[in-house]
């Protein structure tokens, strides 16, 4: 849980407007980040896990299709780019990240 927090904390530097896996429902603000747990890469050795990789889909979601919280979360270690989309008048950026 501790990567989480220190991502949870990297996003908040990019704005207020953060949600970790929200429940159906929830009111957000734009612009906002909505991150969830998306899987672990467990690798194992002699009957066993010896490393967890956790991976988070990060989702910036704005009115505007230049947004620079677009532009600084593409420029963390290690994440990629997964889709674009628009719904709701809304851009949606759709990133991967393991931590």
């Amino acid at each position: 849980m501790g990567n989480r927090l220190i991502l949870d904390q990297m996003l908040k530097a990019l704005t207020n407007n953060v949600y970790y896996q929200p429940p159906t429902g929830t009111l957000m603000h734009y612009p906002a980040i909505k991150y969830s747990r998306s899987s672990i890469d467990i690798r194992h050795a002699d009957d066993g896990s010896y490393n967890q990789d956790t991976s988070y889909e990060i989702i910036v979601i704005d009115r505007n299709p230049d947004s620079p919280i677009v532009d600084a979360v593409s420029k963390f270690s290690g994440i990629r780019h997964s889709r674009h989309y628009t719904a709701d008048g809304l851009n949606h950026d759709v990133f991967n990240i393991y931590i």
